[in-house]
């Protein structure tokens, strides 16, 4: 490569929106005009943050018990009716009558950390004048609004049995009348096998397909039978570690750079007495007391913990952001003079994360499997607590320990610096927002005028909420695309950003909109999942100056960065533009500082997110009704430099042109800086 000047290109794209919104008024003609102009020489170009952009996982909706834990038994071990016995023991329900089998709860499990068991008293028999009726007496878990049970599949029941005699137990799966059989075995065991608690594994592969199926345990002996830690797991789950798999996949298409976890409010509590305590999510899962998130108002058996949140990070390749409770909860607060066995809790859990395995926390995460410490290099001191009154000092008490033992640790504060100085050190600051949709969309300046040095953004929450939004429309998309472009403008300040929430199972919808609605068998990605989807390969890559000349600055949004495709090795020019407003936009765009020809129109591609109504949603009947729509640019223009292509009103759209590679300087293994030769 030479040093000689090269005549910049001058690329001339007239971007045509040629839709008519059907609330539009139809025959007038309300085209405007503007112009993009992009400055790709090399000079101009600025490295987004590696981290850009990320996933924000809470126990919300039944997003993890009864959604991304793959577990099938809701309230496997009895615990969600509380510790006083008799208590509820609700999905459960009994098979048979009073006259049958009476069926209570006691104390007298084997954990000793949930100690509620399920007790049945068998009054029927196999024979005689009370024989018990055909199929016998018992009890049946019909999951998390129904198991979904597929045919060829392999199913891992798992539970703790002992009786005062010998047992003849039938394991099965069925629909959700009891009726289909699609799977099941017999437990059989003399009366000294099961004389004291023993646990029994059994197989089951399906013979059918049902996704609103139960599991069934029942019997024909009369006697006494305790049951407890009944669960049911598939085993072609995400890599063999739990998770539900097509749920994992949603995830990994979104290419998050980093997993913020447990939550939310979920961390907080209502009360303390609720908040996720870690170490109480962690070691043998038969072993964990789970608890009662009062926040979002149900039982989580805790299978999904701290353990596998940080299993979950590392299977998808992207780094953790653990948030851990400050002695704060939303009712009441522990005083910053007695905080320090909290802040001892979270020195604990990072030893757990990050400890040797000779260590005493250390030793417990390679008791369950992982010897090699997990790579846990971000925590958030509490979430959303600050200005609260015990906040700052016992936050102080949490950065001074943290940093001592572990001076890598990059710290959240929860509270905002984008518009003042902190007054407390920290890393990064947690931004959340929610707001309707034309106000987040004018928020893509947020950060324009934030101080460049200091403490970096964390905008660990963010959506359009509302109205505006209904269950996930195409208008809460558009308004979060345009602050999307905002926070890829000021990636120097803005170091990570994920949406909230990730999921909800529709059967529990605690919060309007999420990403991913799924039930137990079937998932679908919302407006705003697909947006986040067109921002997948900005993290690292670099940013160009780009600026609009138009009079539609409060409708028009755009960003110009360049990536390299890590499958094919192409590098891209992609540049992304939000229309907000109601008319068709002309828009010439000109890509200033390459050579020519140094695009390859020809197998360069248009994506745009649009619909015909604003407030077009997906659903389980029209999972794909707003989903981005890919076309290569040459089906849109005939001619090279001076083409056509059609872009609506009202949406999204991302236009990738090909980088031919002899014009093109690596600058990083996902980014590309284009340069003159």
């Amino acid at each position: 490569m030479g040093s000689r000047k090269s005549p910049h290109v001058v690329l001339l794209l007239y971007v045509l929106v040629c839709f008519v919104y059907q609330s539009f008024a139809i025959g007038v003609d309300t085209n405007q005009t503007a112009k993009l102009l992009v400055d790709a020489s090399e000079a101009s170009g600025r490295p987004i943050s590696e981290t850009l952009f990320g996933i924000f996982f809470e126990e919300i909706n039944h997003a993890g018990a009864g959604g991304l834990w793959a577990e099938l038994v809701s309230n496997r071990g009895f615990e969600a009716g509380g510790p006083n016995v008799p208590s509820n023991i609700d999905p459960w329900s009994i098979i048979g009558n009073e006259s049958s089998l009476i069926v209570s709860t006691d104390r007298s499990s084997c954990f000793d950390r949930n100690k509620v068991a399920l007790r049945i008293e068998v009054l029927c028999d196999s024979q005689g004048a009370s024989s018990c009726p055909d199929g016998g007496v018992g009890i049946y878990n019909p999951g998390f609004w129904g198991m979904n049970i597929e045919k060829g599949k392999t199913y891992s029941v798992v539970l703790y049995v002992r009786s005062s005699g010998s047992i003849n137990v039938s394991v099965s799966l069925t629909g959700s009348d009891g009726l289909q059989k699609l799977a099941a075995a017999n437990i059989i065991a003399s009366d000294s096998e099961v004389s004291n608690w023993t646990k029994v594994e059994v197989m089951l592969e399906a013979q059918g397909t049902n996704p609103n199926s139960r599991l069934q345990l029942t019997t024909t002996r009369k006697g006494f039978i305790w049951f407890d830690q009944v669960s049911v797991m598939p085993l072609d789950t995400y890599k063999g570690h739990g998770f539900r798999k097509d749920l994992v996949e949603m995830l990994e298409d979104l290419k998050p750079q980093f997993i913020r976890f447990p939550g939310g409010c979920f961390v907080e509590g209502e009360w303390l007495r609720n908040a996720f305590r870690w170490k109480e999510t962690i070691g043998p899962w038969e072993e964990r007391p789970g608890h009662f998130g009062d926040v979002w108002m149900y039982w989580t058996d805790d299978g999904i913990g701290y353990f596998e949140f940080l299993q979950l990070a590392e299977d998808l390749g992207t780094l953790p952001i653990w948030v851990f409770n400050n002695g704060i909860s939303h009712t009441d607060q522990v005083d910053t003079s007695s905080v320090l066995p909290f802040v001892q809790e979270a020195l604990d859990g990072l030893e757990f994360a990050r400890g040797s395995p000779n260590s005493t926390w250390g030793s417990l995460r390679a008791a369950m499997g992982h010897p090699e410490p997990f790579d846990l290099r971000y925590v958030a001191i509490g979430n959303e607590d600050c200005g609260k009154k015990n906040y700052l000092g016992n936050y102080l008490k949490f950065y001074s320990a943290i940093k001592r033992a572990y001076p890598d640790i990059k710290i959240i504060s929860n509270c905002d610096g984008s518009s003042r100085k902190l007054d407390h050190p920290a890393d990064l600051y947690d931004f959340h927002v929610y707001t309707d949709a034309k106000n987040m969309f004018s928020m893509a300046h947020q950060f324009d005028h934030t101080s460049r040095s200091g403490p970096k953004a964390f905008v660990s929450e963010y959506a359009v909420t509302g109205k505006d939004a209904g269950t996930g429309s195409l208008l809460a998309a558009l308004g979060e695309a345009g602050f999307l472009i905002g926070l890829e403008k000021n990636s120097d300040v803005v170091e990570m950003a994920s949406y909230a929430p990730l999921f909800v199972n529709a059967n529990n919808r605690r919060w309007n909109p999420d990403a991913i609605v799924f039930n137990s068998s079937h998932l679908y990605g919302t407006p705003s999942y697909w947006v986040q989807c067109l921002f997948n390969e900005s993290s690292g890559a670099t940013i160009f100056n780009a600026t609009l000349q138009t009079n539609l600055s409060t409708s028009l949004l755009a960003s110009a960065i360049s990536w390299k495709n890590s499958e094919n090795e192409n590098s891209y020019l992609r540049i992304k533009i939000v229309n907000f407003g109601t008319n068709i936009v002309n828009l010439k765009i000109v890509v200033d500082g390459l050579e020519p020809n140094s695009i390859n129109l020809s197998e360069s591609t248009k994506t745009v997110l649009t619909s015909t109504n604003l407030m077009d949603e997906n659903s389980f009947n029209e999972p794909k009704k707003v989903i981005p729509n890919r076309i290569l640019l040459e089906k849109a223009g005939e001619d090279g430099e001076d083409m056509e292509v059609a872009i609506s009103p009202h949406s999204f759209t991302s236009i990738d042109f090909l980088i031919e590679s002899s014009f093109i300087r690596t600058t990083g293994a996902d980014s590309v800086s284009v340069s003159s030769i």
